[in-house]
C-alpha cells in the first residue's frame, strides 16, 4: 500500500489512520488484518477526496466489483507496466476511472445486466420509475447536452471518445462532465457509471 508522494503503510489500519492525505492511494487487495477492499471502503467513507487505485494479481470479477462497490476509482493488475501505472495514477487523480482492459467490459456488462433486471430494456433515460420519482428528478437537473455526455460516460467512453461521438472539443466535454458530476454529487467516473445504471440511463451510441 503506497501513496504516490512516497508515503507508505505496512497495513490497512496504518493507511486509514496515518494522518497523511495523499491524492491517490495504491491499494493491495490482500493485506494482514484488514483487507484492501475494507480499507478502500474506510478511506472512501472518511476521506472522500482521496482516490483509491486497487492493485491485485487476481483477474477476477469479484475483486473488481468489490473494489468498485467499496469506492475505488481504479482497478489494475500488478503486472501492469510502470508507464501504465503512472498514467493510471494521473488519470485517477484527475477524476477519471481506470479499469484493467481485461475486466472493463465484464464490469460494464455486469452493471448492464443488473440494470436490465430492474427496468424494461426499451425504457428511456429517467423512465426506470415510470418517468417520475428520484431517477427522473435526478436526470431532470441535466441539460440535453449534459445528458448526452453522461450517457456516453455510462458507455465507458473517455473524454476524447465522447468528443468524437458528439463532435465536441475535449475541453468542452471535460466542462460538461464536471457539471454533471457537480449536479449529481458524483466523485469520479466509476461512481458516475454506477449511478447512471441505477438511474436507468442508457447509452445512445
Amino acid at each position: 500500500l503506497a501513496a504516490p508522494a512516497g508515503a507508505q503503510a505496512a497495513g490497512a489500519e496504518d493507511a486509514v489512520t496515518g494522518g497523511r492525505l495523499p491524492h491517490v492511494v495504491l491499494m493491495d487487495v490482500r493485506m494482514p488484518r484488514m483487507n484492501g477492499i475494507e480499507a478502500t471502503a474506510a478511506i472512501a467513507r472518511s476521506y472522500p477526496g482521496v482516490r483509491v487505485l486497487v492493485l491485485t494479481t487476481f483477474d477476477l470479477d469479484e475483486y473488481a466489483m468489490d473494489a468498485i462497490a467499496a469506492g475505488a476509482s481504479g482497478f489494475l493488475l500488478k503486472d501492469a507496466r510502470a508507464a501504465e501505472l503512472i498514467r493510471a495514477v494521473r488519470s485517477v487523480a484527475g477524476g477519471d476511472a481506470v479499469l484493467a482492459p481485461s475486466v472493463t467490459q465484464r464490469v460494464l456488462e455486469h452493471m448492464r445486466g443488473e440494470d436490465h433486471s430492474r427496468a424494461p430494456a426499451d425504457a428511456a433515460p429517467g423512465e426506470a420509475a415510470g418517468g417520475s420519482g428520484p431517477a427522473h428528478e435526478a436526470l431532470a437537473q441535466l441539460t440535453e447536452r449534459e445528458l448526452e455526455v453522461y450517457s456516453a460516460v455510462a458507455d465507458g467512453l473517455t473524454n476524447a471518445e465522447i468528443g468524437e461521438r458528439l463532435f465536441l472539443s475535449e475541453s468542452t466535454v471535460k466542462t460538461h462532465v464536471g457539471r454533471v458530476f457537480a449536479k449529481l454529487g458524483l466523485r469520479d467516473r466509476v461512481q458516475a457509471v454506477i449511478r447512471a445504471y441505477e438511474l436507468g440511463l442508457r447509452g445512445r451510441g
